[in-house]
């Protein structure tokens, strides 16, 4: 797959259904210390991330999906083993009731 700069919420919840069932793990990155309710994130830690298996889509976010898309570039250096994405719009534009309708 050819991963973009961005997911949308759908893109990564529908992306990470169908990698996860082909067996690539996708983690949801919280780069700001503020959870999205009713979703699994894990809080940004460059130790932890490089432990996770080769392949690995990390998907960031903050609260508008601004400043994880333009350190991307320093992700994907950071972490040149894993696929990098920003999740478009961020935190701000996460709707909880969304997972449902997928």
């Amino acid at each position: 797959m050819n991963y973009p700069n961005e997911w949308n919420q759908r893109e990564f919840l529908q992306n990470k259904k169908r990698l996860e069932a082909e067996g690539v793990k996708v983690l949801l990155i919280d780069t700001i210390l503020s959870p999205i309710e009713n979703t699994d994130t894990m809080v940004y830690n460059p130790y932890e991330l490089q432990n996770e298996p080769q392949g690995s889509v990390f998907v960031f976010y903050c609260d508008s999906g601004k400043s994880t898309l333009e350190r991307l570039k320093e992700y994907k250096k950071k972490f040149p083993l894993h696929h990098c994405i920003s999740l478009k719009g961020g935190r701000g534009y996460w709707r909880i009731n969304m997972a449902v309708f997928l």
